[in-house]
C-alpha cells in the first residue's frame, strides 16, 4: 500500500506519466495513440472486458439476493454480499471520483493530440478549462475489484488467494494498458484505481466479517 502511494507521487514528481506514454503508447511520427484503431484493444479488452466485469457483478448481486430464498446459498450469504459489494462499490466510487477530481484524459492534452495544458492530478484546475473526468481510471477498477477474492480466501485457502490476487492484478493491468494505449488514461490514473480498489475491498472485509472467523469466511 505504502509502495503504491509512493509510486503514485513519484510518477507526478518525475513527470513519468507523459514519459511512459510517449515511450510506449503514443506515436509522435503520426500523432496517434497506438491502440486507437485496434480491434483487440477497443472491442475485446475495452468493450467486452467491461461487459464481462459488469456481468460478474450482476451475477454476484443475483446470487446474494437468491441466498434469501435458496437454502443451499443461505450459509454463503455474507460471502456473496461482500463480493457483490466490492464489485459494485469499487467502480461506483472510482466513477464518482473521476467527476470530482476534474483531471484530463491524455488524448485531450497538448502533445498527445489535444489542446489543453497538462496538469498533475493533485493541482488546482483553472476555471477557464472545461470540466474533465479521467482520474482515477474506471475501466481498470472493475477488474481490480476482484481483489475481494484474495481477502475471502487468504485464511482458508492461501494458495487460491494468491492466484486470485495475481489474476485480479493481471486483468486489471491488461485493462490499464489497453486504456493507456488508447490515450484514455495515464499510468497514475490506473495505479490510483488499484489503490482505491484495495482499500475498499480491505475496508469492506473488515466491516462485513469484523475479524470474526465465520463459517462464510472459513469456507468462502
Amino acid at each position: 500500500m505504502l509502495l503504491g502511494v509512493t509510486a503514485l507521487f513519484a510518477l507526478a514528481w518525475f513527470d513519468a506519466d507523459r514519459a511512459i506514454a510517449n515511450a510506449l503508447f503514443f506515436s509522435t511520427s503520426d500523432g496517434q495513440w497506438i491502440g486507437r484503431d485496434s480491434f483487440w484493444i477497443n472491442e475485446v479488452l475495452h468493450t467486452t472486458g467491461r461487459n464481462l466485469m459488469r456481468l460478474i457483478g450482476v451475477l454476484a448481486i443475483g446470487a446474494w439476493a437468491a441466498s434469501f430464498r435458496l437454502p443451499s446459498l443461505g450459509p454463503h450469504r455474507r460471502v456473496l454480499g461482500y463480493f457483490a459489494l466490492c464489485m459494485a462499490l469499487v467502480p461506483l466510487t472510482v466513477g464518482a471520483l473521476k467527476t470530482l477530481t476534474n483531471v484530463d484524459c491524455p488524448w485531450d492534452i497538448t502533445g498527445f493530440g489535444g489542446t489543453r495544458p497538462y496538469l498533475d492530478w493533485y493541482l488546482s484546475r483553472p476555471e477557464w478549462l472545461p470540466h474533465a473526468a479521467c482520474f482515477p481510471g474506471a475501466h481498470s477498477s472493475s477488474a481490480f475489484a476482484l481483489f475481494a477474492l484474495y481477502f475471502l480466501w487468504r485464511v482458508s485457502h492461501p494458495q487460491r488467494a494468491r492466484m486470485a490476487l495475481v489474476g485480479a492484478f493481471v486483468v486489471g493491468a491488461l485493462f490499464s494498458l489497453a486504456q493507456q494505449s488508447r490515450g484514455a488514461h495515464f499510468l497514475s490514473h490506473d495505479l490510483a484505481s488499484a489503490l482505491i480498489a484495495w482499500l475498499i475491498c480491505l475496508g469492506l472485509y473488515l466491516w462485513v466479517f469484523e475479524h470474526e472467523k465465520t463459517p462464510e469466511a472459513a469456507h468462502g
